[in-house]
């Protein structure tokens, strides 16, 4: 871990820790690691890792910011990966079709066909990294680098619950209907989020998904 993370204050209740080098699970283990003893610092309200960040946010604004600071930088370097014992999802995805809209638009950057595209979107198992975006929307790695797809210029308005999408390297499954400037290239019919539930997120940081094919529609 040569490289240095970068710091930066979100106004005065909360700062953001930034991880360095590429998205990838080691330094996202690092980081959960890093949450866990950060959330018990007494001026710290509440730890919550993103992907490739973490979150920290103040019970009261520090006085001594730049101690924080380094108390951070010393965790990280002397933080070992902690490997989540998670549960392993499997979800079924109709792919193309009404349900993959932008499936076209991969096939034409990646120079692959839709069966070629469906079978390496569904090979890998999925780490679920963290949390976030919108209620019960996982960010996941592990997705094959001939997948990866620059986002839409001009975001879609409104795509559905359970849209099975790419955005540049990585993947991702739509926990409710919202605007997206991914591409959506199929559907499954999980819920990621129901709030009479506890917790109301059916997934967390150390799960894993696998996408199976349940049809392709050419």
């Amino acid at each position: 871990m040569s490289e240095q993370p970068v710091i930066s204050l979100l106004g005065s209740t909360a700062l953001l820790f930034e991880a360095p080098g590429a998205l990838a699970l080691a330094p996202q283990q690092h980081l959960w690691s890093l949450a866990l003893q950060a959330a018990q610092w007494p001026e710290i309200d509440e730890a919550v890792p993103g992907m490739n960040n973490l979150m920290l946010t103040f019970r009261t604004p520090p006085r001594d910011l730049a101690g924080l600071r380094e108390r951070l930088l010393q965790a990280w370097q002397q933080s070992t990966p902690l490997a989540l014992e998670g549960r392993i999802i499997e979800l079924p995805v109709v792919y193309g079709g009404e349900h993959g809209p932008h499936m076209q638009d991969v096939v034409e950057h990646t120079g692959l066909d839709i069966d070629t595209i469906a079978h390496l979107h569904s090979e890998p198992l999925y780490p679920v990294y963290a949390l976030g975006s919108h209620p019960g929307y996982c960010y996941l790695g592990g997705m094959d680098g001939r997948l990866a797809t620059p986002r839409r210029q001009v975001p879609v308005l409104n795509i559905g619950a359970g849209a099975v999408s790419i955005g540049g390297v990585q993947t991702g499954v739509s926990a409710s209907a919202g605007p997206s400037g991914w591409n959506t290239i199929g559907r499954t019919e999980m819920a990621f989020f129901d709030p009479t539930q506890n917790p109301p997120a059916i997934l967390r940081p150390g799960d894993q998904l696998r996408f199976r094919i349940e049809r392709i529609i050419r």
